[in-house]
């Protein structure tokens, strides 16, 4: 990669002779005993026992309010609405309802002498400056500090594979909630009016002791610093508990599988298996699975949300695709060989690894791990190697994991997505599933020539997909990460149904709901006995073709029909109501991203050194205050340098890289809001891009722009429409080996089928579909632009005559965040492409603005005027060789 050219004679903030901005941080005095921080995330102290918070000017954005589960009481944002995001001086007129925050002590806050590093007493301090001011105007907040100045700790990062320190992916764990319907008490601060400017240090001391308003409580002293850039320790309430409790890079280093492996075998030796295999899927073969289905990460170490092992007698390996292949080199050791799927020279799939091996052999797994689908095609091609499937009467990585303390099930109660959200009564729903199923043709041999008999008549449905019954029912849950899922069972008869689930999950409400619905409710475990016993009586059940092989052993082929899932197909064609939802969802979401990006832009133009994993934190937090938010939709993916190369890449707190102003920064990342499903990406440069980065960018952008503004036919697929985002890479040899782009739920999951533009199901009006196509240069950096789109019908020049029958579709935006146009070549647009990117920033602009404006966000409103508004590309140098950069 060549050298990147020096920064514009007019980036000054790097030698900016200002003097650094103050920070609010915990004093290194603060000792308090270890039985303090184990109550510490649990309770509440009594009112009167919290101190208030005085404090002078802080210059940070900040935090927000809790991750609420979807049963607690949505109509809480309201109480957010003066948590504002102004500046890097804020003020709050209280704390935003949060999660259960750490206990408060009586610590008081107090001013400490940073050039000599001590403090007038224990407790919370401000480092850095000699001086304070301090007014009754002056504006306070969470402290948001960033990282540390270049200035002050050396140069920024380098572009390329050195900003690459080390990778891994997590799992985020169910974050701690307030109970439905319960508010948990705010913490209080009064009004500072009297706190006065000090001369010095010990005036300081003095000045904060006399304040009218009483002090904040010090909670237990923060953890030691795990990386050089972390910043937790400006950060205090829920923000700060979410930010010291994240583990580090340090924290998930490479296990030793060696005594795991040895157990396994022993367990493989008494069942005559010579492979056994170990999936990524749970039983209901989810994308996302619980903590407790995580077999494959227990036993490997590797924690990528793909993969399948496969154990043999001798030696362990891992299959992962190219998104994964960096992760697991770094996750697991040296007992396993990691299979890197795609590569030139590798297999493309582990059956195909597998077969390739076999001889006479047993190949060893929990059939509820399986597909139907899937195993029915490794079936057939074992036949001819003289080897078989097995499948012991328990799963064995689940005998070895509970001798080493296998996390125990999800116990938390489901809850009603109401028909604000979902816009069709489940009854409905319901009664839709039994006309398709009334409707369905028995199941009569073509040389039968007699009428059908009632074992060949379609008697019932059986739904183990997780987000179908979710949607079916209008309930969400919490057992799976990202996902408002819950593991269970639904079976549909033309007169009654069953939801088969924990019993600890359904309380009062959501079982006179059911009963409502004439659901009878059953042990998650039934199904198998209900199965076996075969308890709808006589007639074949329609299975999806994703269904566990476990069900279709149970029934046997004489039981069941497999076809595409009518549910699924139903859907994913969204209604108006969650149409609107999700526009609301969006725009919600949109605000969040421009209050961040322009948060982001003010701290990097002021030499500010921020990570990968610190810029994904903030942006949560600015999501977190959004009226109707539940948590993320998936892992952030927020990358700079080499590792946005990597289309999947999430960084882990001490293992990530620094922001750099010489490479493209993106963010691809949501929000899962009652109303909506979220997914956004946006690639950024906060310098003076290359010309490479600038043509690879505004190709990626015309393939963005060529699906945005498609006009199509009813019954083209998105398959059909795919070659339009690659057209303007390709011209120029490029291209990008993933999904131009999925569908993605109401409330549910970001990925969603059938339909997408790898997919050739027909695009109807009322699907939703995400558009992101990419360019990643290896090692070096990457880019992608997605925005969320629905299909709908439009009018086109010829559609009104008389002689037109054809039905045409186009799309429309969700997204509300602008494009930058730093990194465009306006000389490559054309003129319709110019137009298209200033109207769809004018149009970000009046959605988001008023918004911005209406709460007071100056900083926001300033950057989103501003990039809205500028000119297309960098402006060449100009007379006198000075550089002219419209950010």
């Amino acid at each position: 990669m060549a050298p990147p050219p020096p920064p514009p004679p007019m980036c000054l903030p790097f030698t900016s002779s200002k003097k650094v901005k103050r920070r609010l941080s915990w004093s290194t005095s603060d000792r308090r005993p270890d039985s303090y921080s184990e109550q510490a995330t649990h309770s509440y102290v009594d009112e009167k026992s919290r101190g208030e918070l005085s404090r002078n000017q802080s210059y940070s954005s900040r935090s927000t309010g809790s991750t609420l589960k979807g049963g607690g009481n949505t109509g809480r944002s309201s109480s957010r609405t003066s948590l504002t995001f102004n500046s890097d001086s804020e003020k709050y007129d209280n704390f935003s309802d949060t999660e259960k925050e750490f206990d408060l002590s009586k610590s008081k806050l107090a001013r400490s002498n940073t050039f000599l590093g001590t403090s007038s007493s224990p407790g919370l301090s401000r480092e850095g400056t000699k001086k304070s001011t301090s007014s009754s105007n002056h504006k306070w907040g969470y402290g948001w500090t960033l990282g540390r100045k270049r200035s002050d700790t050396g140069p920024a990062g380098s572009s390329g594979a050195n900003l690459t320190r080390e990778m891994s992916q997590r799992s985020y764990a169910t974050p701690v909630t307030t109970p439905p319907g319960e508010n948990p008490p705010g913490l209080r601060r009064s009004d500072t009016k009297s706190s006065s400017a000090s001369k010095d240090s010990k005036a300081s001391r003095t000045s904060s002791k006399s304040s009218k308003s009483s002090v904040l409580p010090v909670p237990a002293p923060r953890p030691r610093r795990l990386s050089p850039h972390d910043s937790s320790d400006t950060l205090i309430g829920s923000t700060y508990e979410r930010k010291v409790n994240e583990p580090t890079q340090e924290s998930l280093r490479r296990m030793d599988s060696t005594v795991l492996l040895s157990e396994l075998r022993k367990l493989m030796d008494k069942e005559s298996l010579d492979y056994y295999l170990i999936p990524h899927d749970d039983a209901h073969m989810s994308e996302y699975v619980a903590e407790r289905d995580q077999r494959l990460k227990f036993i490997s170490g590797f924690s990528g949300s793909a993969g399948t092992a496969i154990v043999t007698r001798s030696n362990a390996y891992l299959f992962v695709d190219s998104r994964y292949w960096l992760q697991a080199r770094e996750q697991v050791d040296n007992n396993w060989t990691i299979v890197e799927l795609g590569r030139p020279g590798q297999v493309t799939d582990w059956v195909e690894w597998l077969l390739a091996r076999i001889k006479s052999s047993k190949i060893g797994l929990d059939a509820r791990m399986l597909s139907h689908e899937k195993a029915t095609i490794i079936n057939t091609k074992l036949n001819a190697k003289a080897s078989k499937l097995a499948y012991p009467p328990q799963n064995l990585v689940d005998l070895v994991w509970k001798d080493h303390g296998q996390p125990p099930k999800s116990k938390d109660e489901i809850y009603i997505q109401g028909v604000e959200f979902a816009g069709q009564e489940a009854r409905d729903k319901l009664r839709g599933l039994r006309k398709y199923l009334s409707s369905h043709a028995p199941d009569v041999p073509s040389y039968s020539r007699s009428p059908a008999t009632p074992s060949q008549q379609h008697t019932g449905i059986l739904i183990s997909n997780l987000p179908a019954i979710a949607w079916t029912l209008n309930l969400r849950g919490c057992d799976i990460p990202y996902n408002p899922l819950f593991h269970s069972y639904l079976f549909i008869s033309l007169d009654r149904s069953y939801l088969f689930i924990d019993s600890e999950k359904v309380n009062k409400q959501v079982s006179s709901y059911l009963r409502s619905l004439d659901v009878t409710v059953r042990d998650y475990g039934d199904i198998w006995t209900f199965l076996r016993r075969r308890e709808w009586g006589e007639g074949k059940v329609i299975l999806s073709p994703n269904t566990s092989y476990a069900i279709s052993l149970m029934l046997t082929h004489f039981r069941y029909t497999v076809e595409p899932s009518y549910i699924e197909k139903t859907m994913a064609i969204k209604n108006d109501v969650e149409i609107a939802g999700l526009k609301r969802a969006y725009l919600r979401d949109g605000v969040s991203f421009v209050r961040f990006l322009a948060w982001l832009d003010e701290k990097m133009s002021q030499g500010y050194e921020i990570s990968e994993w610190e810029a994904g934190f903030r942006l949560t937090e600015f999501r977190r205050k959004n009226k109707n938010f539940i948590g993320i939709a998936y892992q952030n993916i927020s990358a700079t340098g080499a590792n946005a190369a990597l289309p999947h890449y999430s960084p882990k707190k001490g293992g990530d890289a620094i922001l750099s102003r010489d490479v493209p920064y993106l963010n691809d990342s949501g929000g899962q809001y009652r109303d909506g499903t979220c997914d956004t990406t946006r690639t950024v440069h906060f310098g003076r891009p290359t010309s490479a980065q600038c043509e690879a960018y505004t190709r990626v952008l015309q393939g963005h722009i060529a699906i945005d503004s498609a006009i199509f036919p009813l019954g083209t697929s998105g398959y059909q429409l795919d070659v339009l985002a690659r057209k303007a890479l390709w011209k120029d040899g490029m291209n990008y080996h993933h999904g131009t782009g999925h569908g993605f739920g109401s409330f549910l999951t970001v990925h969603e089928g059938p339909h997408g533009f790898s997919s050739s199901i027909p695009l109807k009006p009322g699907h939703v579909i995400t558009n992101e196509p990419g360019y990643y240069e290896e090692g070096e950096w990457g880019i992608r632009i997605e925005s969320a789109l629905f299909v709908k019908e439009v009018h086109t020049k010829n559609s009104s005559s008389s002689t037109s029958t054809e039905t045409w579709l186009g799309f429309e935006r969700f997204t509300c965040v602008p494009i930058q146009t730093r990194m465009i070549k306006e000389g490559m647009l054309t003129k319709e492409e110019k137009n298209w990117v200033k109207t769809h920033n004018r149009s970000v602009y009046d959605k988001v603005a008023p918004i911005i404006k209406k709460e007071e966000d100056w900083r926001a409103l300033k950057w989103l005027k501003r990039e809205t508004e500028r000119e297309i590309g960098i402006a060449k140098p100009v007379l006198g060789g000075v550089d002219i950069d419209w950010g």
